[in-house]
């Protein structure tokens, strides 16, 4: 039915796990160009992602990982290609080529400045997760709770003015609820939940309320469904009918056109029923299970996406 996921961390895990024979063509992790292949996969965003602990210089630490992507790409350039909007995905199809997309976790990686912004967007960067787990110039993150009604900063309201000026997809996977509300308020255009579930069905501040999910339908947006365990429901396994409760709670207060998939495989637990791209088959006989019609599936796995991309990215 064809696949666009959101988000994976599999240039970073292949820069700091990988042996020597790991690379995005093929690798033991949960993303790489065979298991793509095979999950009929259309396009894959692919983070940058920076844990500011762990790095002195997040700037520096971003280019590295974007050299790595570039580095992929061109060593398999006969089946994955980067792509900025629709007509490159449309393109790469007519080639028979995975799109990929590059993205940023983490927006301390601009360190204050609307020029990096730019100059990220120049890179090819076309979509940005505000923060991550600690706070940074642009806002809050909603992993403590004394951070959950704090909104944007000032330098975060002129980050978002900018993003919508170059056409650039606002990501609020991990933003604070009050940075949230700011966002929806402050932007002109759609934007997206990259990776986040629904809070009613698991109580985890990286999810969203119901209040969320109607605003971000109402913008336009989409969420993309998260396969970490602890994001879905109880257990120490990532199980597909968690996924379904899920998606059939987002449609019942959203309605089938906010829902996404954003997997955030390999930077999540790996105890997971899909173990990787090759495997999404799983969510789509389940799906079919609970009675979603083909249309609504296509939605979900794709449809939803072109149709964020083509309104977002210029």
């Amino acid at each position: 039915m064809g696949v666009i996921d959101f988000h994976c961390d599999t240039i970073l895990r292949i820069m700091e796990e990988g042996g020597a024979k790991d690379s995005l063509k093929e690798n033991n992790f949960n993303v790489d160009i065979e298991k793509l292949k095979k999950g009929d996969y259309i396009a894959q965003f692919f983070a940058m992602f920076v844990n500011l602990k762990e790095v002195d210089n997040p700037l520096e630490a971003c280019l590295k990982m974007i050299d790595r992507f570039y580095m992929e790409l061109g060593a398999n350039n006969d089946s994955i290609a980067f792509a900025d909007g629709i007509s490159d995905i449309n393109e790469n199809m007519d080639k028979n080529k995975i799109s990929a997309f590059l993205t940023i976790e983490e927006g301390a990686t601009i360190k204050g400045s609307i020029e990096n912004l730019r100059n990220f967007y120049r890179l090819g960067v076309r979509l940005m997760t505000l923060t991550w787990n600690y706070p940074n110039e642009i806002g809050y993150p909603n992993c403590k709770e004394c951070y959950m009604d704090k909104g944007l900063t000032s330098f975060g309201h002129d980050v978002v003015y900018e993003m919508n000026n170059l056409g650039m997809i606002i990501d609020v996977s991990h933003l604070s609820d009050g940075g949230f509300y700011d966002v929806a308020r402050l932007s002109k255009k759609p934007f997206v939940a990259s990776h986040s579930n629904a809070r009613a069905k698991k109580e985890s501040c990286r999810n969203l309320t119901d209040d969320m999910i109607k605003v971000l339908a109402k913008k336009g947006g989409v969420m993309g469904i998260n396969f970490e365990r602890s994001f879905l429901g109880e257990g120490d396994t990532s199980r597909v009918d968690y996924m379904v409760d899920h998606i059939k709670h987002i449609k019942n207060v959203g309605g089938i056109d906010v829902i996404s998939l954003g997997t955030d495989f390999d930077g999540i637990d790996q105890n997971l029923e899909i173990k990787n791209a090759g495997e999404m088959y799983k969510l789509i006989d389940k799906l079919k299970e609970a009675n979603f019609t083909e249309g609504e599936i296509e939605k979900i796995l794709h449809l939803n996406a072109i149709r964020v991309i083509g309104d977002i990215l210029n």
